[in-house]
């Protein structure tokens, strides 16, 4: 992979019309976005097989067909690109809430969340073991986003759920231990992938077997949280 953006370009100054210097711009910043992107998808396999202590920058590097120098361009340290990676498995979880936003029946939004977060187990298998792995090793060196933004976030969640059993249309269930239940259940199948695949063979993982394992899920879910439609006026 060439890394475009590290190629000299000429300032605006030496350009005969202001305006191509827009398009120019916008050139770069989607090559950076580009290379970011390939490196992060790099060091989440890497880090998944590794671990953050196993894994290295020039470990990394070699999996992105990068010189060492080009990835700390992009991420000065280790840490930094580590922390990337967990972040932005963490903004894909947080998406996959919106549904408890975006409806009032609790039916149709906890069969979204945990449809989007089966599907984030199947896109993202590798993401989710380095977030098990880094929380099964104490979190050192997230400890931090746990507490300012996975916290604040669940926290609107339980107010919803709350909200749902005061209604009438949950049963009167701890949300903590139903949310646990949630990512325990959903994250299984890309964590303990190798399990499922040795247990129940790996046809159990394809995608026509996935999605009607993922509408099990949902329904177990929906009846263990006594969860119901609201009545219509």
């Amino acid at each position: 992979m060439r890394d475009e953006e590290l190629q000299t370009v000429l300032p605006a100054a030496e350009a005969n019309d202001k305006a191509e210097v827009r398009p120019l711009r916008r050139r770069k910043a989607q090559i950076r976005e580009s290379n970011e992107a390939h490196l992060l998808a790099s060091a989440e396999s890497v880090f998944a097989e590794k671990g953050f202590d196993g894994a290295s920058t020039a470990m990394i590097a070699e999996r992105a067909g990068l010189p060492k120098a080009n990835l700390h361009y992009y991420f000065p340290t280790k840490l930094t690109l580590y922390r990337r990676v967990l972040e932005d498995l963490f903004e894909d979880w947080h998406k996959a809430a919106n549904t408890f936003d975006a409806s009032a029946d609790p039916v149709a939004a906890i069969g979204g969340y945990v449809r989007t977060k089966m599907a984030l187990s199947r896109r993202r298998p590798l993401g989710s073991k380095v977030w098990a792995n880094e929380i099964t090793h104490g979190a050192t060196h997230m400890r931090d986003i746990l507490v300012e933004r996975v916290k604040p976030w669940m926290d609107t969640r339980i107010v919803v759920i709350n909200g749902w059993i005061t209604q009438g249309l949950l049963a009167p269930v701890d949300p903590q231990a139903l949310l646990f239940m949630i990512w325990a259940t959903t994250q299984h199948y890309a964590d303990f992938e190798a399990q499922i695949k040795a247990l129940a063979g790996p046809r159990k993982l394809s995608q026509q077997a996935f999605a009607e394992t993922t509408e099990q899920v949902v329904d177990m879910i929906i009846r263990a949280c006594g969860a119901r439609t609201p009545p219509r006026d």
